[in-house]
């Protein structure tokens, strides 16, 4: 069997662009956090969010001059503003938004609950909810891959093996 330099530089350079490639999908998602709820405003007016009774909200408003915007009490690209109340008895957080006068393109507002009861924490006490797995049940997936390799190393070294005895080398 022979192999060309030519199919090893496409090779070289399908496992370069590959390493290259993985971690950039890697970073396309942005994560918020638990209990964050987004909305798409398109008029002004009061946004109501219903979160854990007492807890702490704060809102984020993103879109283009959205530092000039007005949440609540009061010419640059894609911008953020942010504001904290608390939700009342209810659980009930409401912000009044004011878009800016030379508004373009669209404005998100994001409510993010720190404080209260809100959110699902399915992890434990942490506050954090549990992800991933548990690595012991990949157990099965190790011993079935290792056995695969060692039963290619085999073959290779049986193939190789007769090759030589059939050339006469051996």
């Amino acid at each position: 069997m022979k192999l060309s330099l030519k199919k090893a530089g496409v090779s070289a350079a399908l496992a370069g662009a590959l390493l290259f490639a993985a971690p950039a999908v890697a970073q396309a998602y942005v994560p918020t956090a638990p209990g964050t709820q987004t909305v798409t405003i398109t008029n002004n007016g009061p946004v109501t969010f219903n979160v854990a009774p007492g807890a702490t909200v704060n809102f984020i408003l993103v879109g283009y001059n959205a530092n000039q915007a007005g949440l609540a009490t009061a010419n640059l690209p894609v911008s953020s503003k942010s504001i904290t109340k608390v939700a009342d008895a209810s659980g009930s957080a409401t912000v009044s938004v004011t878009l800016p006068a030379d508004r373009r393109g669209t404005y998100t507002l994001s409510a993010t609950p720190t404080g209260g009861t809100a959110g699902n924490n399915a992890g434990g006490s942490t506050g954090l909810p549990a992800t991933g797995f548990d690595a012991s049940s990949m157990l099965g997936l190790w011993v079935g891959g290792g056995a695969l390799a060692l039963a290619g190393g085999t073959i290779a070294v049986a193939t190789t093996v007769r090759r030589n005895r059939a050339e006469g080398k051996a």
